[in-house]
């Protein structure tokens, strides 16, 4: 199994509405970091990697055949060139308003220490995605733009979907070569329903 599509943008920009959109337009499963705190396998596997492992694309995304979001979209590089055929679509927002749903929901895991239920948020997201440095709204939003330029600068045009929260079916089905579905495009992972499942998940 090969991946056709690869997620670049950052938790936080829709990922896990496109995460079931993919999916509804059969292009799933989708990985998701979800998959990752929900699998004991997919914990064990992505923990060796960001641990400093070589990384086994095929192992690590058995079963699937889109990825979103993290620990994936910080490996986009290296996944661009294994899966020469995937689309590649970049989520995204405006910063301010980017940094306010990070504030709200992954800040406060990804700045927190010492929690082994956590791991993946301190450790990707925290320490390298964002350098090991208190994630506050400046160097956040720096490096989130960064991100989004590097993205756009590297990916063929004619590869590359730059996607908006809120563009719908429209773009996706497009870039995808896909008729439009007679339903509305998800709406998932909104503040609330973000925070009551990470909370569940540490109490659990």
């Amino acid at each position: 199994m090969s991946l056709k599509v690869i997620g670049t943008g950052f938790g936080r920009t829709g990922t896990d509405s496109m995460r079931e959109a993919l999916d509804i337009l059969g292009f799933g499963p989708t990985h998701h970091m979800f998959e990752v705190h929900d699998s004991p396998h997919q914990s064990e596997i992505w923990r060796a990697l960001v641990e400093g492992g070589t990384p086994d694309w095929d192992h690590l995304f058995k079963g699937y055949h889109a990825c979103v979001d993290w620990p994936s979209a910080h490996y986009w590089r290296e996944l661009i060139d294994y899966y020469p055929d995937a689309k590649v679509i970049l989520t995204q927002r405006p910063a301010e308003d980017w940094w306010r749903s990070m504030e709200k929901t992954i800040l406060k895991f990804a700045n927190a220490r010492d929690d082994p239920d956590m791991f993946f948020t301190q450790k990707l997201v925290g320490d390298i995605v964002f350098g090991g440095r208190p994630v506050t709204q400046e160097h956040a939003i720096s490096v989130y733009e960064a991100h989004i330029q590097e993205v756009q600068d590297t990916v063929p045009k004619d590869r590359l979907l730059i996607y908006n929260l809120g563009d719908g079916w429209g773009p996706l089905c497009h870039h995808l070569e896909v008729v439009i579905p007679p339903q509305d495009y998800p709406n998932r992972n909104a503040q609330k329903s973000f925070t009551d499942r990470m909370d569940t998940e540490q109490s659990s």
